[in-house]
């Protein structure tokens, strides 16, 4: 097939590994702690970057005055950490990252978190490797759905956006993405209403869903 893409930019949390459900087990797990159930209704914020400060201020109002911050932290950061180590690629990921090696296509990361939660990641399932570049949140001054950590991806590759396409879970992620000028694929987290992403260029179930040449054949079209 022809390909005219010439690097493919992946969002990492939710999108290459669930990392969004273990944020949430683990605040599932912190709550339970106190003997509180946590609400997950709107616990997913509408932007990239750390909102959990309102989350600790709603466990320590439900908790009572006797709960420690820095405690709860500590301890929650370590369960998220388990969890994360158990993670693997998610479903059709490495099946894509292998293909676009074959392709000839350049890979980078472009996420709101840091690059000490994404580096480390990427190192333990072998696949840091694969990507050229790395653009993460504590190198641009705002987060999705601002295009910042996008237009950094493109700079650092050196590409202009219609020569790339990007891959996103969340709705901001996409919003973010097409405010870079990028086409972009949504594969929505498990926690995400996939009635939200009508504005995706290509909305997929799963990455296992289609073949990479599938996907980039069906973004062609729609050039």
């Amino acid at each position: 097939m022809a390909v005219t893409i010439k690097a493919l930019i992946f969002d990492f949390d939710g999108l290459l590994m669930d990392t969004e459900s273990t944020l949430l087990e683990s605040w599932r797990w912190e709550w339970r702690r106190h003997g509180l159930e946590l609400d997950p209704a709107g616990f997913f914020a509408d932007h990239g970057g750390d909102a959990n400060e309102p989350r600790y201020v709603a466990l320590a109002a439900a908790a009572g005055p006797a709960y420690d911050r820095g405690a709860s932290h500590a301890l929650r950061m370590a369960y998220r950490a388990e969890l994360n180590a158990a993670l693997d690629p998610a479903p059709g990921i490495v099946d894509w990252l292998e293909r676009a090696a074959e392709l000839g296509l350049r890979l980078a990361v472009a996420s709101s978190s840091a690059v000490s939660h994404v580096g480390p990641m990427l190192d333990r399932v072998g696949l840091r490797a694969r990507f050229e570049v790395l653009a993460t949140g504590e190198e641009v001054a705002a987060h999705k759905p601002d295009p910042a950590v996008y237009l950094l991806a493109l700079d650092r590759l050196g590409l202009q956006a219609r020569d790339a396409v990007a891959f996103e879970d969340t709705e901001h992620g996409v919003a973010a993405a097409q405010a870079a000028g990028l086409r972009c694929v949504a594969v929505p987290n498990p926690h995400a209403d996939h009635a939200r992403f009508a504005a995706a260029d290509l909305l997929l179930a799963s990455a296992a869903e289609r073949s990479l040449d599938e996907v980039l054949a069906a973004l062609e079209l729609t050039a």
